[in-house]
């Protein structure tokens, strides 16, 4: 078969489109991301496989997700919040490397006077969310990664239509995957009602398809800029262990009243700009705030824009500091090589290191992959324990009974690089020994290094092939 003029043209055409492609992706990928793995991957990808590696790196390796936030984040008009203008609290103890750290992190200050209230499940965090919404008079703020269209689900939608009837401005924001991707009930009830409802980051054309993988899963309820409910709890009947659901699931959720208030509306008010390209402002939304509490609190938000990696961050920060003890409660514990290295520095410099992760998880992979990656912890002396059922979904940190750190990021990658988190640190040593309370009352059988050398070769060989899913679970 011989080569015509045109077959050669061809060819040549392909390569130099091959070549300015890939130096197109090497270029990009070398100014844009962070991850040297990541970007060592995505080159090689474009330079061996012609055309298809640069395709794909412009459908799922760019950051389409920050490129929108800068974009918005110039659009909007200036933060509501009234706070003083320092971002890092005057402090003399060895908390004040980490609260000048987060200040830093944030960009928000961190705010006296707050009272916060702990609501174990769904049994007591829906009754006076659902309260708080029925006395509403000004505006309600609601997003929540899970809201089914179930019993506890449908209150909450009658709640929320009475009060867009009766004159409340109501704004519902809900995961456009979480909430139900091909079909989503509660939104539909909420949108045929005339509620201003948005769900985030929801499309079905193939060229957004990147975007299912960042999903929203904050949960926030704010009532009139004064009352916010944050944590881990989501819209579902699941929650509510008094009604003995199929799957039961523990969880903690928190009520807050006081300055740091404004902070939690701010963050909903930027994912709904985000999402409907409308400003909330006013006092409707950013009342004057009086003190209501002791504690010094700050939001800290993250998602896989602006704020890549927040959370994690001041989560490293504190383990840095203690000097005594670290708790963590977490439905999740499959963090990056950087966070097991730091508690494992911590636990050898004598602070002692408990985890507490369910006895059983809702996906048994993640259990897997937990499983071969505790080892170097455990080596190093940190205690890993397990929670008895029903599954526990809580996300809580205490750092020697007087930093806490509560909200809705889990321990894993996926919360920490992809998600859309809102977490809230608190320094109040009252409110602290009670989260340091609630994380030793979930202790029950610790895991030890014996137990996990004792499983048979074929069960570490799949832990071990599990934890390579690491960046993806």
């Amino acid at each position: 078969m011989s080569w015509t003029h045109l077959d050669i043209a061809n060819a040549w055409l392909g390569w130099l489109l091959h070549i300015g492609l890939a130096c197109a992706v090497t270029v990009h990928a070398l100014l844009r991301k962070r991850d040297v793995a990541a970007t060592t991957a995505w080159i090689g990808l474009a330079w061996l496989s012609p055309i298809i590696g640069s395709v794909l790196y412009v459908v799922f390796g760019i950051n389409r997700v920050e490129r929108k936030a800068r974009r918005m984040r110039g659009r909007r008009a200036a933060r509501w919040i009234n706070a003083p203008p320092s971002f890092a609290q005057v402090r003399a103890d060895h908390f004040a490397p980490l609260e000048h750290a987060i200040g830093a992190l944030t960009r928000r200050p961190s705010l006296d006077g707050n009272e916060l209230r702990m609501l174990r499940n769904g049994d007591e965090a829906y009754p006076p969310m659902l309260a708080a919404i029925t006395q509403a008079r000004h505006s309600v703020a609601l997003l929540s990664y899970i809201f089914n269209d179930d019993a506890i689900g449908r209150d909450f939608i009658a709640a929320l239509i009475a009060a867009h009837r009766r004159g409340v401005a109501v704004r519902v924001l809900m995961d456009g995957i979480g909430s139900g991707y091909f079909h989503s009930p509660a939104y539909a009830r909420l949108r045929q009602a005339g509620v201003k409802v948005e769900r985030f980051m929801h499309s079905y054309v193939p060229w957004r398809m990147p975007f299912l993988n960042l999903r929203n899963h904050k949960k926030i309820l704010a009532v009139d800029g004064r009352r916010a409910f944050t944590g881990g709890i989501n819209i579902a009947d699941e929650n509510l262990l008094a009604r003995n659901p199929a799957w039961a699931v523990r969880d903690m959720h928190f009520e807050i009243e006081g300055p740091v208030v404004a902070q939690i509306v701010e963050a909903f008010a930027a994912d709904w700009f985000f999402c409907a390209d409308e400003e909330l402002g006013g006092p409707a939304w950013f009342p004057e705030l009086e003190p209501a509490g002791t504690a010094s609190a700050r939001v800290i938000t993250s998602g896989p824009d602006h704020e890549l990696e927040r959370i994690g961050l001041a989560m490293i920060a504190a383990v840095g500091v203690a000097q005594r003890s670290i708790q963590v409660l977490t439905p999740y514990f499959l963090p990056d090589d950087r966070f097991m290295s730091a508690l494992a520095m911590a636990a050898m410099r004598g602070v002692a290191i408990d985890i507490v992760v369910p006895e059983q998880g809702d996906h048994r992979l993640f259990d897997w992959a937990m499983r071969a990656h505790i080892a170097p912890l455990l080596a190093a002396g940190g205690r890993v324990w397990r929670a008895p059922l029903p599954f526990e979904h809580s996300k809580l940190m205490a750092v020697d009974e007087s930093w806490s750190l509560i909200g809705s990021a889990n321990w894993d990658m996926r919360s920490l690089r992809l998600n859309f988190e809102l977490n809230v640190a608190v320094t109040c040593p009252i409110f602290s020994k009670l989260v340091s309370a609630a994380i030793a009352h979930k202790q029950d059988s610790q895991i030890t290094l014996d137990e996990l050398r004792a499983h048979s070769l074929p069960a570490r060989l799949r832990d071990g092939a599990a934890r390579l899913m690491l960046p993806y679970l």
